[in-house]
């Protein structure tokens, strides 16, 4: 005797629906590579995704940071481990990692150092927001915000002039003492992706060049935020990141 047509129906619906959330289970379940340095680092590409019965074998010199549901797992070699371990999960580690997603970075905040500070920890600062452009950091920048793109220094203690070239334009940004931040000058440099801009000057060393990547929308969360910054290559970002998570 057949099924009538509506409990087939039924019947499929269901089972498509039991399969989703499966699907979606599984998929929470996995673990994302988010950096790996040391000699075992080509094994585990960042942005790879590790099932929770995958095994890692890490030798002398690895370090492998992994991110599940948000939060990180650092692994030392040498040693075997599986993905699914333990992932710290400190008031602190949630604190830095939400001021560094934030989606409105507050310009007069005072995220940097100011008079009589070590000058190491002037070096070692990072920016407080991942949107923050610190012009230290060469490379692929990722942009949700062209309009809103801000420049970011540790140091606030002197006057600077940070000069931006592209192909025959130019522009000169001036940090004055006790400020971190600048407006990208879009009126005169409008941001313009996968073209190469130098920054020079502004107590750079040597030149810097970035090049700009877009992302269609500030993602949500620090895993969708990473799997955005991981594909377009935006390494200044992914480093910064991952190190807030790992605090």
């Amino acid at each position: 005797m057949s099924l009538p047509k509506f409990r087939i129906r039924h019947l499929a619906m269901t089972v498509a629906a039991v399969s989703a959330v499966t699907l979606a289970g599984t998929a929470a379940a996995q673990t994302m590579v988010v950096r790996a340095t040391g000699p075992s680092a080509s094994k585990y590409p960042a942005g790879s995704r590790l099932k929770d019965s995958d095994k890692v074998t890490l030798i002398a010199g690895d370090k492998l940071v992994l991110m599940q549901s948000g939060k990180t797992r650092t692994l030392s070699g040498p040693g075997n481990f599986t993905a699914n371990g333990p992932v710290s999960a400190s008031q602190n580690t949630s604190t830095a990692v939400t001021r560094m997603l934030a989606k409105g970075p507050t310009m007069r905040s005072r995220g940097g150092f100011s008079r009589g500070t070590d000058a190491q920890k002037v070096l070692d600062a990072r920016a407080p927001n991942l949107w923050l452009l610190d012009y230290r950091e060469g490379g692929t920048f990722c942009v949700a915000d062209a309009g809103g793109l801000l420049l970011w220094r540790p140091d606030m203690d002197s006057d600077q002039l940070l000069r931006i070239e592209q192909g025959e334009h130019s522009d000169t940004i001036a940090f004055v003492s006790g400020a971190n931040y600048r407006k990208w000058p879009n009126e005169t440099l409008p941001i313009q992706y996968n073209v190469d801009y130098k920054l020079s000057g502004g107590g750079l060393a040597a030149p810097v060049t970035v090049r700009f990547a877009a992302l269609n929308s500030t993602p949500d969360g620090a895993e969708a935020s990473m799997e955005a910054l991981i594909s377009k290559n935006c390494t200044g970002q992914i480093d910064r990141l991952a190190a807030a998570m790992a605090d």
